[in-house]
């Protein structure tokens, strides 16, 4: 079972940064990517997708403009940068990946990642 592993979440203070990584055992550079975060007693949803190819990429209103996603080939990772973190943005973040997942498109889609990390929480607390 291929599974991606998340790492670099941690308690953080409102206003600071977190850059979350995304690294596999199998080459990511063949996969659409997509972060994804569910805070407890709500539905997960998609935050950012980066696809294959990194020409498109699509963030979630709630996070436009303070995170950024991006591929090292090189160290096949995928990570998310967190600036302005807020409380709200205190979840369980988890990478996803698949090969024929969209991006581009305005939207990040559960249904369409069959590849799942285990998840990494992320605290923004005072």
């Amino acid at each position: 079972q291929l599974q991606p592993v998340e790492s670099g979440g941690g308690l953080v203070q409102p206003g600071g940064s977190l850059r979350l990584s995304c690294a596999a055992d199998f080459n990511l550079d063949l996969y659409t990517i997509a972060w994804f975060r569910q805070a407890p007693g709500k539905e997960r949803e998609g935050v950012s997708c980066i696809s294959s190819t990194d020409e498109d990429t699509d963030y979630s209103d709630s996070v436009r403009g303070r995170f950024t996603i991006s591929r090292d080939s090189a160290k096949n990772a995928v990570y998310l940068q967190m600036n302005s973190l807020r409380p709200e943005d205190t979840s369980v973040y988890y990478c996803a990946a698949d090969p024929l997942a969209a991006c581009g498109l305005g939207y990040v889609e559960m249904r369409e990642y069959n590849y799942w990390g285990q998840g990494t929480q992320v605290t923004v607390s005072s």
